[in-house]
């Protein structure tokens, strides 16, 4: 199971989803332009010491992306048609999420195989982007056997 994370544009988001991503033993596939510099201080800061212990993948743009990416693309979007609750998942899933201010483009959500949508309370809109993956995370890794020992 992989987290991508398509245009992030906060350093801190990135930093915590690279913590998510030791701690859980997932690779992170980051889909660029991101909207600050790779080397910022502050995601360096926020993913902690925790940065080194993560497998992280740098793709150019969304087609390098999948082209390289295994198994289904699942991605976590407002707009998806399938509840968190009632997808089902696979070990060899890449979760993905969207950029914080515009979410995923047309192009992403046509080139998913599944789009889940988390159940917000009525009249809310959207989580932080780090909440939002380890919401999906835990669920796919729950349903897979994928925890830890």
């Amino acid at each position: 199971m992989r987290i991508a994370l398509f245009q992030p544009e906060i350093a801190g988001n990135v930093g915590a989803v690279l913590r998510l991503g030791a701690c859980f033993s997932v690779g992170i596939d980051i889909i660029e332009p991101m909207g600050f510099p790779w080397s910022d201080k502050r995601r360096k800061r926020s993913a902690m010491d925790y940065d080194d212990k993560v497998e992280v993948a740098r793709h150019a743009d969304f087609d390098a992306f999948k082209a390289c990416a295994p198994g289904r693309l699942v991605l976590f979007t407002t707009r998806g048609g399938t509840r968190l609750p009632e997808a089902m998942f696979q070990p060899n899933d890449t979760l993905l999420f969207g950029s914080e201010s515009a979410g995923a483009a047309d192009f992403v959500h046509a080139g998913a195989d599944l789009a889940v949508r988390i159940p917000l309370a009525a009249g809310l809109r959207s989580l932080n982007l780090s909440v939002a993956a380890g919401i999906g995370l835990g669920e796919a890794l729950r349903q897979t056997g994928g925890w830890p020992a």
